[in-house]
């Protein structure tokens, strides 16, 4: 079984529109980085998708190394600044499509948005 996670900064306090934009902006980036095989299996499976939420940057980038460190495929998103945040703002993180055990070994004890 595969799934995507996305992980959004809680910090940021940004409209639920805005995170919604750079939650997109993750999966489709993320979802681009994965193998094709894992990619067509994700989509037969129907693609489940789990957003987190994270304190800070700082759990951000420590997510993002350690999925890195696990070779899934990562996508870190930074807002172009063009309404609610400065340019180059870090929103959220984007993991998977990948094997689902390994993400919830990353991502399980996160709370869901």
């Amino acid at each position: 079984m595969y799934k995507q996670v996305i992980a959004v900064r809680s910090d940021l306090r940004m409209s639920k529109g805005k995170t919604a934009v750079q939650v997109a902006h993750a999966a489709l980036e993320a979802y681009k980085k994965a193998k094709p095989a894992i990619r067509n299996a994700w989509e037969k499976e129907g693609a489940k998708k789990v957003v987190v939420s994270v304190a800070g940057l700082d759990t951000l980038n420590d997510l993002k190394k350690r999925a890195g460190r696990k070779k899934l495929p990562v996508a870190l998103i930074r807002d172009a600044g063009r309404t609610e945040l400065p340019p180059g703002t870090v929103t959220c993180l984007g993991i998977g499509p990948a094997d689902e055990q390994k993400i919830d070994k990353l991502t399980g004890a996160l709370k869901i948005v």
